[in-house]
């Protein structure tokens, strides 16, 4: 019973740093004891995360692996440049040219890809942690807590 009542103030003090409970305040309504709110606030994390696909707790890592995997765009694109510009320059008879100007161009063009692929794997991060706080927020509602 002891190890279960710090697990959970361990979890409620880990809830009460998190994102979406930062946003919220959460007053318990029907007279609800601070080891019920505790439970409840567990219950509904891990309901919100199943719900949403978002765990706040691996917000870091879901930007981390977002940066990594965009890494490579101006490489790619610097590569396929070079490839085609040495091509286009064989062909007007000076392929070292017509490679470095390829791989400028491609290096640009992979920069921009890199920033549009930047920009919309944000707009999905803040979409499913918006969807975390609505479930989050819904959960509790529906336990007979007052939200703001």
């Amino acid at each position: 019973m002891l190890q279960k009542f710090i697990a959970l103030t361990a979890m409620g003090a880990f809830l009460a740093s998190t994102p979406a409970s930062a946003q919220l305040t959460i007053y318990p309504a029907k007279g609800q004891s601070v080891e019920q709110q505790q439970i409840d606030e567990g219950e509904c994390y891990n309901w919100a995360k199943g719900q949403s696909g978002y765990d706040p707790m691996q917000a870091s890592q879901y930007a981390a692996s977002g940066q990594q995997r965009l890494g490579g765009e101006r490489i790619g694109g610097a590569a396929r440049g070079a490839a085609g510009g040495a091509a286009i320059g064989a062909i007007a008879g000076d392929a070292g040219k017509g490679a470095a100007i390829g791989a400028v161009s491609g290096t640009m063009l992979g920069g921009v890809r890199q920033r549009q692929k930047r920009a919309s794997n944000d707009q999905a991060a803040a979409q499913q942690q918006q969807h975390f706080q609505r479930a989050y927020a819904a959960c509790f509602e529906g336990r007979g807590y007052t939200l703001k």
